[in-house]
């Protein structure tokens, strides 16, 4: 992992196609912004791992639900 210290309005740059900007620094935050091509996805890591949390939730949820059912159609016979 790189650590940089930065300014307000200082920016880093990463390769040749994206810039991060310190916008600002409060107390506890700090605003950037991002200039990258359209074709880079970017999103916050919480969202990324909340939407793979879904993801293996209801793969999970399917397969309990799928075996309960095969469970019932085995008692019934």
């Amino acid at each position: 992992m790189l650590v940089i210290k930065r300014k307000e309005s200082e920016s880093i740059l990463i390769g040749d196609d994206i810039e991060i900007i310190i916008s600002e620094i409060s107390s506890d935050k700090v605003k950037i912004c991002i200039n990258a091509p359209k074709e880079i996805n970017i999103t916050r890591k919480e969202l990324a791992e909340t939407c793979e949390f879904n993801i293996t939730a209801s793969e999970k949820t399917n397969l309990e639900v799928v075996n309960s059912i095969k469970n019932k159609l085995k008692n019934k016979k």
